[in-house]
């Protein structure tokens, strides 16, 4: 099954270290620079399930137990970027495969 990529904005859209928010198929998505890491893009859901917001684009990045993760900025809850699953509670966020082509980003779809 061959992927199918959405491009979502230009690299210059995005902050490195941070997170912003797009509008993809009418779903918020919190995309995430982090030049450091591997893969360099990440997307998660925007909703913040326990805040009940959409807000995690507005989170903090940071590198926790071997993994690249964003504070909720409301309840402080953790979110894996490359999975959405949260490291205190019992929750997996959507998440979607990002990618930086040139200076493209790209989402995998569902």
């Amino acid at each position: 099954m061959t992927t199918q990529w959405t491009l979502v904005c230009k690299q210059a859209d995005l902050v490195a270290n941070a997170g912003v928010a797009a509008m993809v198929n009418n779903e918020q998505v919190a995309l995430f620079y982090l030049p450091e890491s591997e893969n360099k893009v990440f997307a998660i859901a925007n909703w913040d399930p326990i805040g009940k917001a959409n807000v995690l684009s507005r989170g903090l990045t940071a590198h926790l137990q071997g993994e690249w993760v964003v504070a909720s900025p409301l309840y402080k809850q953790h979110y894996i970027l490359s999975s959405g699953e949260c490291l205190e509670e019992d929750i997996c966020l959507p998440h979607w495969k990002a990618k930086l082509d040139g200076d493209d980003v790209y989402i995998a779809e569902h």
